[in-house]
């Protein structure tokens, strides 16, 4: 009989982990509006690249984002979100794209938006196996489910079902 309470302990436990989902790094907490994953306070550029994202205006995002890394390098979110403007922008250098993610990646290696948008990435340039490694990825980060590797999962069955 106590299983049941445990299980259902557990189960609550890993319902309110999955539904904190953000475009930080780490499957820790969320930062606090205003800071960044890496304790930092979020500066105006970042700020603003990040309602330039939200209002679709990729070259503005990218305008900012580029700013705040020249001062910033070691910044994974800036790498991260900077690829993310151009993947989404007109006419994205794919090659720029790959390299941001890499760095975001590398920086930190459990970055959640990064997995799930170089994943994207890879299927927008045709190479599922390299989106399928970064949706093994989320799933090894994300041990109770996360909103990354939900979208990725969803996006790697839309490019399956499509008829190449």
């Amino acid at each position: 009989m106590r299983l049941k309470p445990m299980l259902l302990g557990a189960v609550l436990l890993a319902a309110t982990l999955a539904s904190t989902g953000a475009d930080t790094s780490s499957p820790s907490p969320s930062p606090a509006p205003g800071w960044s994953s890496a304790g930092k306070a979020e500066d105006g550029a970042l700020k603003s690249a990040r309602q330039a994202i939200a209002a679709g205006d990729y070259a503005s995002a990218q305008a900012a984002l580029k700013g705040a890394l020249a001062p910033d390098p070691g910044n994974a979110d800036l790498h991260n979100l900077y690829a993310y403007s151009i993947r989404k922008g007109a006419s994205p250098d794919m090659q720029l794209v790959f390299k941001h993610y890499n760095e975001a990646l590398r920086i930190d290696p459990k970055h959640r938006g990064a997995h799930e948008y170089i994943g994207e990435a890879y299927l927008m340039a045709g190479n599922l196996p390299k989106a399928k490694e970064h949706l093994a990825a989320l799933g090894r980060i994300c041990f109770f489910g996360c909103a990354e590797h939900d979208m990725l999962k969803k996006a790697v069955a839309d490019y399956e079902a499509k008829p190449r």
